[in-house]
């Protein structure tokens, strides 16, 4: 594609099943002069599959800047590129976003393509209620940050999505589960692949249950968290913590339990049942 069809094709691509892959992104990637890629040894077999003929640029996290100027070059030079990542679509929680910024400040033309993109499609199979979700992506590796980011999440009344590791599940999953007491979490893996899996239980139960199976820990995961209660439960919660200091429980396990039962946070309990005790 060249001259007045010069553009930058942002393009989704399969997340497993190559089924997936829409026959208008099949047409462009055909047909561009230049393919960004994340990984263009992970784009390869797909091309070379479509009978692509385009030749391709690298273009991951470490490199965007650079691969910017080289796609802004080519666009003015009256080719167009293609912009890809490994799986799903470019620039959600994948490379991308800066190279779409760089292009649009040029006045080159932009033109996204819908497709695959793993936290709607989890969503979409989640049965949470909420009418809103928020979409987080990767929370951080480190542990203080992560329960740093999540407690500034705790009041939000939307479904929250978050995209997480395999080797990091557990350590996420326990830090929610202390963050946010007992909501409902939907844990989807390997989606659209042979081993695609998506349960829903009470967050309180999702560390236990993801140890009882090694095989339940792996793959690519989308964790998707019920949103919080109403503020109208807020009293609720006061009043069930006082029930329970008074019966002589210990402030962390009165808070645990009025967690339990009330779906509140455990740690904005913990925090009113100290503040009850003095």
């Amino acid at each position: 594609m060249t001259n007045e069809y010069a553009a930058l094709y942002v393009v989704p691509t399969p997340l497993g099943n190559l089924a997936d892959l829409t026959r208008r992104a099949e047409e462009v990637l055909r047909t561009v002069s230049w393919v960004a890629a994340e990984d263009t040894r992970h784009s390869g077999p797909l091309l070379k599959q479509l009978g692509a003929q385009a030749r391709t640029i690298p273009a991951h996290q470490h490199n965007e800047h650079e691969a910017a100027a080289r796609i802004v070059e080519k666009l003015q030079g009256g080719e167009s590129v293609a912009l890809i990542s490994d799986a799903g679509t470019p620039g959600i929680s994948d490379p991308g976003a800066r190279i779409v910024a760089a292009v649009r400040a040029a006045g080159c033309k932009i033109i996204p393509l819908p497709g695959p993109c793993a936290a709607t499609t989890a969503l979409s199979a989640s049965g949470l209620l909420d009418e809103h979700f928020m979409f987080y992506g990767f929370l951080p590796s480190k542990g203080g940050q992560r329960r740093q980011a999540l407690e500034a999440l705790r009041e939000q009344p939307c479904a929250l999505v978050f995209y997480e590791a395999p080797h990091r599940v557990l350590e996420t999953v326990e830090d929610m589960a202390t963050v946010f007491g007992n909501r409902t979490l939907v844990i989807a893996r390997e989606l659209t692949k042979l081993f695609e899996s998506i349960h829903a239980l009470p967050l309180g139960e999702a560390l236990a249950w993801l140890k009882e199976d090694g095989n339940r820990q792996r793959g690519e995961f989308v964790l998707m968290l019920s949103g919080a209660p109403a503020e109208a439960d807020n009293g609720e919660g006061e009043r069930v913590l006082k029930l329970l200091l008074a019966e002589g429980l210990p402030v962390k396990q009165a808070s645990k339990l009025a967690a339990q039962i009330t779906g509140m946070a455990k740690n904005a309990l913990y925090e009113r049942a100290l503040a009850l005790k003095s």
